[in-house]
């Protein structure tokens, strides 16, 4: 089913009902939600989200044909989160206001398949605003955020695994997706999931190969070493099959930076600042909620100091 303009709007007409202080935005304070995502430690796993998407075929065709991520696919990657961070940290209206303006853009991305690749043949029909593949790439954020969270602060308990669950179908209805296709639970949400990877529908084809070697390519040299860490890490945590399908190394010497890697994230992210450890999206949320209007001098430095491996 492709998600129209109307059923959009029907779903934010519904999580505007579920929600209270509009300021607050979709979730608030008190929410699982702000609890896990506000963590920097989520980027980690920000490669691996990258790439489960780029497995499903739709979503590689669309990037490959209607965007710029031949010639900037950082900057792809880092619009990705600011439109997810508007979205969970904003305000109801600035939610409202990227949720529209993220369909809008995807009512104008639409082709066909250029490569017989899974289930699909060449020359099939694909649309942005398809609702499996939102689905598909609301999956990959939440299974990444939990596991990128789990690896730096330990394991959730299952109850808040459910209660995140859940409070994540407020952010899948302002993309469109609805209680049809989302699965019902946290277990439910799993088996979907693990189907999903088992599936010809989760296959890597020639664009989303080539996408992925220019994710992994630092824009500077003095970055390099750090982009060689986040390809280990990625290669790690993907799925053995889809490591190998996407055609990262993985020898000796990546399996021995990814567990030093973690090993070293478990024992230095806890103790880490909380200023440090909190994205500025969180931050400024909560300087909104309290009145605080100064700009956050601290949160653009740490932008600046983030994105700079980023920039060309």
């Amino acid at each position: 089913m492709i998600v129209t303009r109307a059923d959009l709007e029907r779903h934010i007409t519904r999580v505007r009902e579920e929600i209270g202080d509009p300021r607050a935005g979709i979730y608030g304070p008190g929410s699982i939600s702000w609890r896990i995502d506000r963590e920097a430690a989520l980027f980690l796993g920000g490669g691996k989200a990258a790439l489960l998407q780029l497995a499903h075929p739709y979503v590689a065709h669309a990037v490959d044909q209607h965007s710029a991520t031949r010639s900037d696919p950082l900057g792809r990657f880092q619009r990705t989160f600011d439109n997810v961070f508007a979205m969970v940290f904003g305000d109801w209206d600035t939610a409202v206001r990227c949720s529209r303006r993220v369909h809008a853009i995807h009512q104008r991305i639409h082709g066909e398949i250029a490569e017989d690749i899974g289930v699909f043949a060449r020359g099939a029909p694909y649309d942005a605003n398809d609702e499996g593949a939102l689905l598909w790439v609301h999956a990959t954020l939440l299974d990444s955020a939990v596991e990128a969270h789990e690896l730096a602060l330990g394991p959730l308990a299952l109850r808040d695994k459910e209660h995140y669950y859940e409070e994540s179908k407020r952010f899948a209805r302002l993309f469109g997706i609805s209680d049809a296709v989302l699965p019902a639970t946290w277990s439910a949400f799993g088996d979907y999931y693990r189907d999903m990877l088992a599936s010809d529908v989760i296959r890597v084809g020639g664009p989303a190969r080539e996408i992925a070697s220019f994710l992994f390519q630092s824009p500077k040299p003095a970055f390099r070493p750090l982009f060689r860490f986040l390809r280990a890490l990625t290669a790690g945590l993907l799925p053995p099959r889809l490591r190998q399908e996407f055609g990262l190394p993985w020898g000796s010497g990546d399996r021995a930076l990814f567990r030093a890697s973690l090993a070293t994230l478990r024992r230095a992210y806890p103790r880490l600042p909380r200023r440090l450890r909190y994205v500025p999206a969180y931050v400024r949320a909560q300087r909104r909620l309290r009145g605080i209007e100064t700009p956050d001098r601290v949160g653009d430095f740490l932008e600046r100091l983030v994105t700079a491996p980023l920039a060309k």
